[in-house]
């Protein structure tokens, strides 16, 4: 029932987040939670547990948005990367100790126990200050270098003055009205569009703002990298693991197995935060994507040679007698590598300040509905071509990930949103930059286009 309502939560985010704002956003978002586990700890009968599930759900799922926007505007670029992806590593925290604590004390005070977590976090918001970028598209210049110094460890204004003039240039053009900008009216023309009824506006919104290359190219580029996450392997056996394990025939027991993967993902996330900091978010990304295909070949050709032809991990009677070591040790390999992918990092920076709130929670919800087919068909593949073909196919799905990234996925690491922003909006550059793909690219005939500086390096 969470998972199920989850996609509905992320698309609520997007409104929730370019209305109240980040900060109060992040404050609002736990309310569905405190009120999930305070139905849960006094449930009554199913139907009420069912109600708290579904407001887990569109809880989390409103999280996703607000979560990630802020770290995202509030880091310095050097920073960005490490933040967004730390994210990911107490998010797997988070999961673990839910895990444990559903083991050591009854559901009804596991709940209690739980219901801790929002109302904290809910106070600790209140300490944090709005993002500078929120505050100048509202014209809030004085909040936002009280908020900028804050942020950069309570400094004087002087010492992020060159910071801030950035960041007033960017305000400046996303207060400009769109709708003026697109018709090539004139400044000094009043605007009246901000008088336009709801419906004209979300018309608008959609035309100039969501149906624009500047959201749609990265916000395809995310969706399919989330697709090809989510059909690598991993995701799409995570709700079945331990039957998966028994079907691999693995020499220890599967559900020690499963609570050992549990914990490692709390490592690996902070990992991937140390790895973007020297080699940067692209390759990162390719290097993991390709190397967990090649995991999944690894058991596809493991299952094929070593496992009865029709073992399949959700009938139990094709489960084999023997184990081995092998496959843990490539269970463990799929896990890493697969952890290591960060798609939820670059939601915090590949969209513009004006659609960064609909075309995130749009982004998140597709991820949500993803996942789910991946752990559906996951079932029919098996049942079809059994683990060897599964593993095959996921091996296939990405290697052609990985070819799809390496043309079309850009370095953001150190980048500012703006230059992220003006990348995906301009014309000149299609494919991603890098020095096997810039060697069939054809030079520019006019000199001045030569020597601009690059998003990836």
């Amino acid at each position: 029932m969470a998972f199920l309502c989850q996609p509905f939560g992320s698309l609520f985010s997007g409104p929730l987040l370019d209305y109240f704002g980040r900060k109060r956003a992040l404050f609002l978002v736990n309310i569905p939670h405190v009120i999930a586990w305070l139905l849960m700890h006094y449930a009554w009968d199913v139907p009420s547990l069912f109600i708290a599930n579904a407001l887990l759900g569109i809880g989390t799922g409103i999280m996703e948005a607000p979560s990630i926007t802020y770290v995202g505007e509030v880091s310095d670029p050097s920073l960005r990367g490490l933040l967004t992806t730390l994210t990911n590593g107490f998010t797997s925290a988070g999961i673990f100790v839910a895990y444990l604590l559903g083991t050591v004390l009854p559901w009804r005070q596991a709940a209690l126990v739980a219901l801790t977590v929002p109302l904290l976090t809910m106070l600790l918001v209140l300490l944090v200050p709005e993002t500078p970028v929120w505050l100048l598209s509202k014209g809030r210049k004085k909040e936002a270098l009280q908020s900028l110094c804050r942020l950069r460890g309570w400094v004087k204004p002087e010492d992020v003055k060159e910071e801030f003039d950035k960041l007033i240039q960017y305000g400046d053009q996303i207060q400009q009205c769109m709708i003026c900008i697109k018709e090539q009216k004139s400044e000094t023309t009043n605007c009246e569009h901000s008088r336009m009824n709801i419906f004209q506006k979300i018309k608008y919104k959609v035309k100039y703002i969501l149906l624009v290359k500047e959201t749609t190219k990265p916000l395809l580029l995310v969706m399919a990298y989330f697709l090809f996450h989510s059909m690598s392997g991993f995701m799409a056996i995570r709700p079945n693991m331990v039957n998966f394990c028994k079907a691999l025939g693995m020499k220890y027991d599967s559900k020690v197995i499963v609570v050992f993967v549990g914990a490692a993902l709390i490592p690996i996330n902070f990992v991937a935060a140390i790895i973007i900091k020297y080699i940067g978010k692209r390759k990162l990304i390719l290097s993991a994507l390709l190397c967990n295909a090649l995991c999944c070949l690894a058991i596809s050709i493991y299952a094929a040679t070593s496992l009865p032809p029709d073992v399949c991990s959700y009938e139990l009677n094709t489960f084999p007698k023997n184990e081995d070591i092998l496959p843990l040790v490539l269970l463990i390999l799929l896990v890493f590598f697969n952890s290591l992918g960060i798609p939820w990092v670059l939601l915090s920076e590949v969209f513009s300040f004006r659609s960064r709130g609909i075309a995130t929670s749009i982004a998140a919800a597709y991820s949500y509905v993803v996942y789910f087919v991946a752990t559906k068909t996951n079932y029919n593949l098996e049942t079809l071509f059994h683990l060897s073909g599964t593993f095959a196919f996921y091996a296939a799905f990405g290697i052609a990930g990985t070819i799809y990234l390496y043309l079309f996925l850009p370095e953001t690491e150190r980048k500012s949103l703006a230059e992220i922003e003006a990348y995906f909006k301009g014309n000149k550059r299609v494919y991603a930059d890098d020095c096997l793909i810039n060697s069939f690219r054809k030079k520019p005939k006019d000199n001045q286009d030569a020597d601009k500086p690059m998003l990836v390096n």
